[in-house]
């Protein structure tokens, strides 16, 4: 076993299978509605299993294994047992482009690729990983390619690794962005990066030992374990969140009595919107957590009359290198701050966790090698978010110009350039702007997305919209993309166009078009990809 002052994950975990052995660690869906339990003794004795086969396949402290696992035991016992031995797990999205994968994969070099038969089949066929990989395991049945099975793994005879001598300075962990802005980028985490991600969760969430938990985001449901939850795995395609069944997941939160949920804004709005047309509230839900973009107010609004009147509802801002940076619950979100938004104030994104130092800098698409206090603007005015703090991860995987681009050295720590505009406000409070590289450039100034975009979702028949630019940095014509809800026709859409431009008109914004369905990012299904829109708006605005 692990000593106690281990990586916080398995120190964590190691508590739920001492003092709560019986308690449920997962459900998962075997298909046909059936669904599978495991007890948390019984995640910590496959764990074991796994701790064993691993080591006697040959991985080792230090090494880094690729893991393309559906969520479920499997996942669970496999990161358990990666981080037991000290091997850095890589973790990307099978949803994004397969280009983007393969380049992923390179550039992270595993030396383990441990995935399902389809994950293999992939890597054989598209060569992901053909300079690295030399420790192949499958979960599940092993087709034409070389390398063992988990299950054959499991069967031999294997000494048991060292005791693990944890560091929380070495590497832990490698997590890919998901490129909704740009190439994904490997994310660095030292150990003491995701035990403050743990902690600082468990700070501002409510999540009393034990409770049932549901996430639609995989890396989110690792972290059951880690707070005693027990996590129900939704019968759902995780690459495609805004296109999970209602239905299903109604079904699945009232036979388990799920109190906690994580979605993302994208599946909040499918969800809410079926609730409240078919009358249906959520009664065992306390806390509900989305995350991955803004929470349009008009789905929290929405997601509120579907819950119980005391429950909670966060929206939660961070990034893949920050997380979390501050929270903000619906009552806060549909208070004076809603009234401000749909004014062109931005979206207010909470207060700053305590332990994050959250500054405001100048806008500047260059690289700051150090940090100084001259970056710093005014209290009310717009710039650069910037984050410094125990989960601020330090640099990219082999990427030291985007680490360039994106870090500040500020003494002994890192400062992370978020990549979003904003400001504080006189009471603490961040308000998100939008993207700094999706702000558009005009000749009369810059306009920020998420002080546009707001104002033009208030009109009625309008489910959302996003500004793009047409045309050059500093010449570009700024366009109003609009997705109409469903039946919406050509009559409503002139009404729409009209009143979109009254309210946005004053900000030299003359050209408003109709686009059947945003690209979004392949991770949450929630931000809007503007550089296509863009792109698709040019063809349309000459």
């Amino acid at each position: 076993m692990v000593s106690r002052h281990a990586h916080d994950f398995l120190a964590a975990f190691q508590d739920s299978v001492e003092h709560r052995p019986d308690s449920t660690a997962v459900w998962w869906p075997t298909g046909g509605g059936a669904y599978s339990l495991m007890s948390y003794a019984e995640l910590g004795e496959l764990g074991e299993e796994y701790t064993v086969a691993l080591w006697n396949a040959g991985l080792r402290k230090g090494m880094r294994a690729c893991v393309l696992v559906p969520p479920g035991p499997e996942l669970g016992a496999l990161f358990f047992a990666l981080v037991r031995i000290g091997v850095i797990p890589v973790l990307i999205d099978p949803g994004i482009a397969k280009t983007a994968l393969r380049a992923c994969v390179a550039e992270s070099a595993p030396e383990a690729f441990i995935g399902v038969p389809l994950a293999h089949a992939a890597r054989v066929v598209l060569g992901w990983g053909r300079s690295s990989v030399r420790i192949p395991i499958t979960v599940g049945r092993r087709w034409f390619w070389g390398g063992p099975t988990l299950k054959a793994l499991c069967a031999r005879v294997g000494e048991q690794p060292p005791e693990l001598d944890p560091d929380p300075e070495a590497l832990a962990g490698i997590a890919f962005t998901s490129g909704s802005t740009g190439p994904p980028k490997g994310v660095e985490f030292r150990g003491r990066h995701l035990g403050a991600q743990t902690r600082l969760a468990g700070q501002v969430f409510p999540i009393p030992p034990g409770m049932v938990g549901m996430s639609t985001f995989p890396p989110f449901s690792l972290a059951g374990p880690a707070l005693g939850l027990s996590m129900v795995v939704p019968d759902m395609d995780p690459v495609h969140p805004a296109e999970a069944d209602p239905a299903a997941l109604i079904t699945e939160i009232d036979r388990f009595g799920v109190r906690g949920m994580f979605g993302s804004p994208a599946l909040l709005d499918r969800l809410s919107r079926y609730c409240v047309d078919n009358d249906v509230v959520l009664s065992s839900l306390s806390v509900v957590t989305s995350a991955g973009a803004s929470l349009d107010p008009r789905i929290a609004e929405r997601m509120r009359k579907c819950l119980k009147p005391d429950a909670l509802l966060y929206s939660g801002y961070g990034a893949t290198e920050c997380l979390p940076v501050s929270v903000i619950e619906s009552r806060d979100l549909l208070g004076e701050a809603r009234v401000a938004s749909e004014n062109g104030a931005g979206t207010c994104v909470g207060v700053p966790l305590a332990d994050n130092d959250v500054r405001i800098i100048r806008v500047d698409d260059d690289p700051i090698a150090e940090w100084s206090d001259d970056l710093l603007v005014k209290q009310g005015e717009i710039g650069e978010i910037t984050v410094a703090g125990p989960s601020v991860s330090e640099r990219y995987h082999n990427r030291p110009d985007a680490t360039a681009l994106h870090k500040i050295r500020d003494g002994d720590r890192i400062v992370h350039r978020v990549g979003d505009l904003g400001w504080l406000d006189e009471h603490g409070r961040l308000w998100f702007c939008g993207r700094k590289s999706q702000r558009v450039r005009t000749s009369h100034g810059d306009l920020n997305t998420e002080q546009v975009e707001p104002i033009a979702n208030t009109v009625r028949g309008v489910r959302r919209t996003a500004l793009v630019g047409v045309g050059p940095a500093g010449r570009q014509q700024p366009v109003v993309c609009v997705e109409t809800e469903r039946g919406v026709r050509q009559s409503g859409r002139n009404r729409i166009a009209a009143e979109v431009l009254r309210l946005v008109g004053d900000r030299g914004i003359d050209t408003v078009l109709f686009h059947p369905g945003f690209p979004v990012d392949v991770r949450h299904n929630a931000k809007i990809g503007r550089e296509r829109l863009a792109r698709w708006a040019s063809r349309r605005a000459r």
